[in-house]
């Protein structure tokens, strides 16, 4: 009986760790998207993590309404993040991964800003 439980157990640990990998840790999608970046902020409780939004081009209708179009991302490398918050309100391309479930200290959202393809100041 001891030895099926045991296996039983081990199962149990050995699947749940295969869909921790794939739904925290797996790169679920990479892509660029560009538009302008509203903000980027150092925020959290416990972990800080660097949050942006980027308004993007273009209108969506939800229920009878027009609704602009916003990228929420997270930021993990500091560096980018800073670049970033320098330069609010400039036009940017950025590449970003894609992960099916956000962790704490990775960032609010499951988009990830990795780099930052070009940048275009916006003159007013």
């Amino acid at each position: 009986m001891r030895r099926h439980l045991w296996k039983i157990i081990l199962a149990l640990l050995l699947v749940t760790g295969v869909w921790g990998y794939f739904r925290y840790f797996w790169v679920f999608g990479t892509g660029a998207k560009s538009g302008e970046l509203n903000y980027v902020v150092h925020k959290g409780y416990l972990f800080k993590t660097y949050e942006g939004k980027m308004i993007q081009t273009g209108v969506r209708t939800q229920g009878g309404s027009l609704q602009g179009l916003e990228f929420l991302f997270s930021v993990e490398d500091e560096a980018v993040a800073q670049q970033l918050m320098a330069h609010s309100g400039n036009q940017f391309n950025l590449h970003y991964k894609e992960y099916k479930g956000a962790l704490p200290w990775r960032g609010n959202t499951k988009f990830v800003v990795d780099s930052i393809i070009s940048m275009e100041e916006v003159h007013r």
